[in-house]
C-alpha cells in the first residue's frame, strides 16, 4: 500500500482547520461534511468506503460501506483530487471545538487505532476500517470503546478531538486508567481493556460511570479533555424545560430575570 505523500498545515486554536497542499494528481480522503474550502482544479467525488483498494468488485465495496455503519458513520466518503499541473489546497475543520491531530502511520507501524467518531480526513491510499473488540468485557461494558475505527497504511492522517488533548508515551507495562470517552486513539502495541470502578459509595455516588479503559504499554496513547459525548450530556442537561430559563446565577430564578430587565417569556 502505497498513501499519497501530502503537505499540511493546521490553522486556529480552539476550533481548528488543516489546509492540504496537493501536488498534481495527489488526493485526499475525508468524511463527509468534514469539507471547509477548496482551489480552483480540485475534483471533488463521492465515493463507497476509502477507495484505497481499486479492485474490490462491487460486493467488496458493498461490505466496506457496510462496516463504516457500523461505526456509525456516513455511507459515502468524500474524495478531493488536484488535476491542474500546479499545486491546490484542500481544508477540512474540527466539527466541535478542540484540536486536530495528524498522525503520521509510518511512525506507528502503519496502524493506529482511533475512537470511532475521531477521524477527519487522511491521504488517499491509507484505509479507515474497523476494530473489534475481542475481550467480552470491554464488548459488553466498554460503551464508545467497543467498535473502533482503525486507520492503516503510509500516510498521513488526520483526526480531532474535543478540549484540550495530551499524549502519552507508555513503557512496556506502564498502565494509564482513562474514561472511556476521553480516548482519541492509541497505537497497535497498546493492550486495551476495561476495568470495574470498585467501591460502593463509587459505583453509587461516584458520577463517573462503573467502568474505566485500562491502557497498560508499550505504545502511545491520545487523550481528549472534552469528549462530544459529554459535551452534548452536559448541553442537554442545561436546556430549560418548556422553554423558559433556569434562571442560574440567582436564588430568585425567574423573578431575577423580571427584576434586571430580561423579560423574555
Amino acid at each position: 500500500m502505497t498513501s499519497h505523500e501530502i503537505d499540511f498545515r493546521i490553522y486556529g486554536e480552539e476550533m481548528q482547520y488543516v489546509e492540504i497542499e496537493l501536488d498534481p494528481q495527489e488526493g485526499v480522503i475525508a468524511e463527509a461534511g468534514s469539507f471547509m474550502m477548496m482551489d480552483d482544479g480540485i475534483k471533488m467525488e463521492t465515493i463507497f468506503g476509502d477507495g484505497s483498494q481499486k479492485d474490490t468488485g462491487f460486493f467488496g465495496k458493498i461490505l466496506g460501506a457496510g462496516k463504516r455503519i457500523l461505526t456509525g458513520e456516513n455511507l459515502f466518503m468524500t474524495a478531493f483530487y488536484n488535476n491542474l499541473s500546479g499545486k491546490r489546497n484542500v481544508s477540512f475543520a474540527s466539527p466541535y471545538p478542540g484540536k486536530i491531530i495528524p498522525i503520521d502511520l509510518t511512525e506507528y507501524n502503519g496502524k493506529f487505532i482511533c475512537q470511532k467518531d475521531a477521524f477527519l480526513c487522511a491521504a488517499k491510499g491509507v484505509s479507515v476500517g474497523i476494530e473489534f473488540s475481542k475481550k467480552i468485557g470491554r464488548g459488553l461494558f466498554g460503551g464508545e470503546g467497543f467498535i473502533m475505527q482503525k486507520l492503516e497504511g503510509d500516510g498521513m492522517a488526520f483526526v480531532h478531538a474535543g478540549g484540550t488533548t495530551a499524549r502519552k508515551v507508555l513503557q512496556p507495562g506502564e498502565i494509564l486508567r482513562v474514561d472511556t470517552g476521553c480516548i482519541i486513539g492509541f497505537t497497535q502495541d497498546v493492550d486495551y481493556d476495561i476495568e470495574f470502578i470498585g467501591g460502593i459509595k463509587n459505583t453509587v455516588f461516584g458520577g463517573e460511570g462503573l467502568f474505566y479503559a485500562k491502557l497498560q504499554g508499550p505504545g502511545v496513547v491520545y487523550v481528549q479533555s472534552l469528549p462530544f459525548s459529554r459535551l452534548a450530556g452536559r448541553v442537554i442537561a442545561s436546556l430549560p424545560r418548556g422553554g423558559n430559563s433556569k434562571g442560574e446565577g440567582s436564588i430568585l430564578g425567574g423573578l431575577g430575570d423580571i427584576l434586571d430587565g430580561d423579560n423574555r417569556f
